[in-house]
């Protein structure tokens, strides 16, 4: 298997390698970088819309929540997909006509000044590194388990590595190509999976169903199996259905504000193209989406929770013993004594295990090639969303004052790419346990927190000002921020010898794991009280402009 795996990965790594090449000479200009010269189809745009957010969240992240807790794993596809349609209805069309290359443009468009942008750019570089860990804790799951001799921080390197390679010599039109193609493999796959899962219930869905109400795991006894569609596995205890709204909330909203994505609209021709990128990525995600169910619930049935557990346990096991010889007595004992010491299931792998129960190691390997090229592909398009925000956003327009040339533009945006993948490479190691598709939810919650009032405020409200901006942004991102470092994502009392404790053991200060339900009205409320309290003219005054381009795209970059 594991000379399968590596020639896997060396076709996929090679094919993109090949696309960066061919792009790479197209990527001098900012608008080349940045833009890919706006040169993308609406169709296309579409397809790499998809690629870019069906990520390791989705794959890795959402099939493993369905294989644990199956209706409420689901409400995460739910959430995302809901999410495209305020895009398709109130962002994409002025977004394509307003900005430039950033969303940062489009609120410095209305509400001009150094300040809001840098706060803005800040805001996107927050956002950006917590789903860029998301994907790059995926990626080094996924080559732990088909390459134990590498290792997990070694795969994060390469990773790294191979990312900054995309971004740096072939900018958005290479990682544009890699999306589309990382895209249709992906689709590719659900399919097949979604098919050989089909055949073990004789092609019934209402079979599939049936088996899911009872599941069995080591959580309940072979005569109280468990029931997956039932709510109320996740989202638990008291704070469960305020933790559950909080999460659709962040999820809904979060799409609006996400960086990465809003850039994408700025690399067609115009704002018909923005609209159809929408439509086709809408249909090719919602598809993905209904496949998931089929694969998590699958997993669980064919492949079983514990054995999902199991196997993660055993590679961490075997991994320490091998870095630790002279306590590999002890070490055995204390195994075969407590079981093997992982505080809980590495939900991430129920899809690669999965593939490994339905067609083997020459399957296992393909799938897992696929979801390592989609987080490169993903990875990639965080990193030039990233470089933007401090070369264009803070660096050219803030620092520079517009009047740096193309060349050092281009210089510092490819500066910012190294620095700030090396910063991704180093949490993604430390938070190697979390589940993708929650760390995602997190960064969701930021966006729609911080980056989401302003823009839609800026966009639909003559009396918005540069403060009310400012203030909405602070708020939100500090609020989100904040909650999240005193909620249970970060704060916890795990039990004693755990290898991956939380950050701080104490009982979280914030019963919600996801921040949405207060952050997202806090950056709102944030925003009003800010225009509220001192009038801006010369934002008012630009309101008529905006309205304008954002509608009929009269003096749209082209």
């Amino acid at each position: 298997m594991f000379r399968t795996t590596v020639v896997m990965f060396a076709v996929f790594v090679a094919i993109t390698l090949v696309v960066t090449y061919v792009a790479s000479g197209k990527s001098a200009t900012s608008r080349g970088f940045y833009a890919a010269n706006r040169s993308i189809a609406g169709w296309q745009n579409g397809w790499a819309i998809a690629g870019d957010y069906i990520s390791a969240a989705t794959f890795l992240g959402i099939t493993g929540l369905i294989a644990f807790y199956g209706f409420d794993g689901f409400l995460f596809a739910v959430g995302w997909l809901v999410s495209y349609l305020l895009v398709l209805f109130a962002i994409a069309e002025p977004l394509r006509n307003a900005g430039k290359y950033t969303l940062v443009d489009v609120i410095s468009f209305r509400l001009r000044g150094r300040n809001v942008r840098a706060v803005a750019a800040i805001s996107t570089l927050a956002i950006t590194l917590f789903y860029m860990i998301a994907q790059m804790v995926g990626a080094g799951t996924i080559v732990e388990f088909l390459l134990p001799q590498i290792g997990y921080t070694t795969a994060i390197v390469v990773v790294g590595v191979l990312m900054l390679v995309y971004v740096l010599f072939g900018g958005m039109l290479a990682t544009t190509w890699v999306q589309i193609i990382k895209a249709g493999l992906l689709m590719v796959t659900v399919f097949a999976m979604t098919a050989l899962v089909m055949v073990h219930f004789g092609f019934s869905f209402d079979a599939l169903l049936g088996a899911a109400t009872r599941v069995q795991t080591g959580e309940a006894t072979n005569t109280v199996p468990v029931n997956l569609l039932q709510p109320g596995r996740y989202f638990t205890g008291a704070a469960g259905k305020w933790d559950m709204i909080s999460l659709a909330v962040a999820l809904v909203l979060g799409t609006a504000g996400l960086p990465h994505i809003l850039m994408r609209f700025f690399t067609v021709p115009n704002a018909k193209a923005a609209r159809t990128s929408v439509a086709w990525a809408m249909v090719l995600i919602g598809v993905f989406y209904l496949t998931t169910a089929a694969i998590g619930l699958g997993a669980a049935l064919l492949v079983g929770q514990d054995n999902i557990g199991k196997h993660v346990s055993d590679v961490y096991a075997i991994r320490y013993i091998n870095q630790h010889p002279k306590q590999a007595t002890e070490l055995n004992a204390k195994l075969r004594r407590d079981g093997f010491i992982v505080p809980e299931k590495n939900t991430n792998m129920a899809a690669p295990l999965l593939a490994q129960e339905l067609g083997g190691p020459l399957l296992t390997a393909f799938v897992s090639a696929v979801a390592f090229a989609t987080i490169l592909a993903v990875v990639a398009g965080l990193t030039i969303a990233a470089s933007s925000a401090f070369a264009h956003d803070i660096w050219q327009n803030v620092v520079r004052d517009g009047k740096g040339d193309e060349r050092e533009h281009v210089l510092v945006a490819r500066t910012t790419a190294v620095v700030f993948g090396v910063v991704a490479i180093f949490f993604s190691i430390g938070l190697r346990n979390a589940n993708v598709a929650f760390l995602v939810g997190l960064a969701f919650a930021i966006a729609a927190s911080a980056n989401v009032p302003p823009l839609l405020f800026a966009l639909s409200w003559k009396r918005f000002s540069r403060t009310g901006a400012m203030t909405g942004m602070l708020v939100g991102l500090g609020s989100s921020l904040l909650l999240i470092a005193v909620g249970p994502a970060v704060m916890g009392i795990d039990p004693p010898g755990t290898p991956f404790p939380h950050l701080i053991a104490h009982a979280p200060l914030f019963p919600l794991s996801n921040p949405g339900l207060i952050s997202i009205p806090l950056g709102f409320l944030g925003a009003i009280i800010g225009t509220l309290a001192a009038r801006d003219p010369e934002s008012e005054s630009a309101f008529a402009q905006l309205q304008v381009r954002a509608n009929t795209g009269l003096g749209a970059e082209i």
